[in-house]
């Protein structure tokens, strides 16, 4: 009898007990002021935390040695833009800056009057193709002759922008490729005349993607939607690289500049073999920064080992 007395006892303890460690978690918030609330899930518009990081802060505003800017877009300056540019350049010692932007004929030369003609040492001006006349027979040959020209006006290189090759078209609804034998004798001419060719084709590959939850990009292209490379409109992603390729491999005696890190810069790897397999080819970094700051490790690696390809550019 007795032990059916203690059973019973041992057995209301241990309800009372439970129940104290439910009730007491609420009591205590209410005696805080403080009532439980349902968890809320923001969406990635509107997730937007604040570091709680304390530490030191060292912001570097000028460059320790002077340096060279591979990647500027300076459309028909005037005397005045380009003074305040210098005064700017000085700030952080940025020694030459090179205008991608300087058209071709008389834009040309107002460009190169305008920069170089007042600062001959701060600045290089590289030419641009005119497509304006790209569906008369003898396209290519015209475009070699003004680049010649523009270069005796005082070009230092040519630079392809990145509608060569993804939407530039012909009168018959083609795709102008990158690799056109039509442009071939453009690229030798650059050769001869030692001047490189700076290229952008293509975008991240991840503009190519589908654009769904599983693109890291897909913030980015929800905020500029513009940006995206869907199948219907553009050529894939990997089309446009061996077209690329092969027009490097195609002029080895021009030296090219791919825009962007190539858009490799999510793959250190293949824009190594790239380098490797073709000693003519060069990348700048101008806005692609973030592609190697997740990788600190793998990039001084790789910026250590092709040290003398890769150029600073800012895309300003």
């Amino acid at each position: 009898m007795n032990s059916r007395r203690t059973i019973l006892f041992v057995s209301v303890i241990l309800v009372a007990t439970s129940a104290a460690l439910i009730v007491w978690p609420r009591a205590a918030m209410t005696q805080q002021g403080q009532s439980p609330q349902k968890q809320q899930t923001p969406t990635i518009d509107e997730y937007q935390p604040k570091s709680t990081l304390v530490t030191g802060e060292h912001k570097i505003e000028r460059a320790k040695f002077p340096f060279i800017d591979i990647h500027s877009h300076h459309w028909n300056p005037t005397a005045e833009e380009v003074d305040r540019l210098v005064k700017e350049m000085d700030t952080i010692n940025l020694r030459v800056m090179v205008n991608l932007s300087g058209g071709t004929g008389e834009q040309l030369k107002n460009t190169v009057a305008a920069m170089k003609g007042r600062y001959p040492d701060r600045f290089v001006v590289f030419a641009n193709m005119s497509y304006d006349d790209l569906n008369t027979p003898g396209f290519g040959k015209r475009v070699t002759a003004r680049l010649e020209q523009d270069v005796r006006n005082g070009a230092q290189g040519l630079k392809i922008f990145k509608n060569f090759g993804m939407d530039l078209k012909y009168a018959n609804g083609d795709r102008v490729h990158v690799d056109d034998p039509e442009f071939d004798a453009i690229f030798e001419k650059c050769a001869e005349l030692k001047v490189p060719v700076l290229i952008h084709v293509a975008e991240p590959s991840t503009f190519f993607d589908p654009w769904d939850y599983h693109n890291e990009r897909w913030e980015e292209l929800k905020e500029f939607p513009g940006r995206a490379r869907p199948p219907a409109k553009y050529p894939p992603f990997e089309t446009l690289m061996t077209e690329r390729n092969h027009l490097f491999a195609k002029h080895p005696r021009t030296n090219f500049i791919a825009a962007h890190l190539g858009f490799h810069g999510n793959d250190l790897e293949r824009l190594g073999k790239l380098f490797d397999a073709n000693p003519n080819v060069y990348v700048d970094i101008a806005a692609v920064l973030a592609e190697l700051g997740r990788q600190p490790y793998s990039a001084h690696d790789f910026l250590v080992k092709y040290q003398d390809r890769v150029l600073m550019g800012k895309h300003l």
